[in-house]
């Protein structure tokens, strides 16, 4: 006699956890640490409070302190990098194409402004404690460079234009126009901000 098997299906069993999910959860509880109590506040007791999770379990997930923060300085990097990548598949020309990437380079809104904020207190941390970590490296000098060159492929540059120059003016601007925006927010609000950049692109590219 063939016997049939009913499956039954524990409503009560524990979700799985999504490891990566976790991680940046971690990763942001860090940030708003970071923001609230600066660098030397960002203990991993903190840091699990403000999670809400045990110190156990965020140990589970990043062995050492160090470990964690430099998660946490690396996924500023690639959320930028990601809202990068959208921006290059919406297929704009050009001039707006390259305007729209630099703008995700720069603190626009309440998020940006935060990672911005927690990325220059990751800088100036590292350097200052005499710690090395490679990460400090953001990528955004040959990001600027291959911009530029995209321009001037297309034929859009001033034909003057010296381009190992214009890459360290352009990387100087966004630069200062960040970090002034954090220490003066009032004066260099966002509509300041995108003036001074169209500004600058229309200055280095032909009419």
């Amino acid at each position: 006699m063939q016997r049939k098997f009913a499956v039954c299906y524990n409503t009560d069993m524990p979700k799985l956890v999504d490891h990566s999910e976790r991680k940046s959860h971690i990763a942001e509880a860090t940030w708003r640490v970071i923001l609230k109590e600066g660098m030397k506040g960002a203990t991993v007791r903190k840091i699990a409070q403000e999670a809400g999770v045990s110190l156990g379990a965020l140990r589970h997930y990043f062995t050492t302190q160090h470990e964690l923060l430099a998660f946490a300085m690396k996924l500023v990097s690639d959320r930028a990098n990601a809202r990068i990548r959208d921006v290059m598949a919406l297929g704009l020309p050009p001039k707006e194409l390259v305007t729209r990437v630099l703008m995700e380079l720069l603190p626009l809104d309440e998020n940006s402004m935060a990672e911005m904020e927690v990325w220059f207190a990751f800088v100036f941390h590292h350097k200052y404690a005499g710690e090395d970590y490679g990460g400090l490296n953001d990528g955004i000098y040959p990001g600027i460079v291959n911009l530029l060159g995209h321009l001037k492929k297309e034929g859009l540059l001033r034909e003057e234009l010296d381009m190992d120059i214009e890459a360290e003016r352009l990387y100087a601007l966004l630069d200062g126009l960040a970090l002034h925006a954090l220490l003066e927010p009032k004066r260099l609000d966002r509509e300041r901000i995108l003036r001074v950049l169209h500004s600058h692109m229309d200055s280095i590219c032909r009419e």
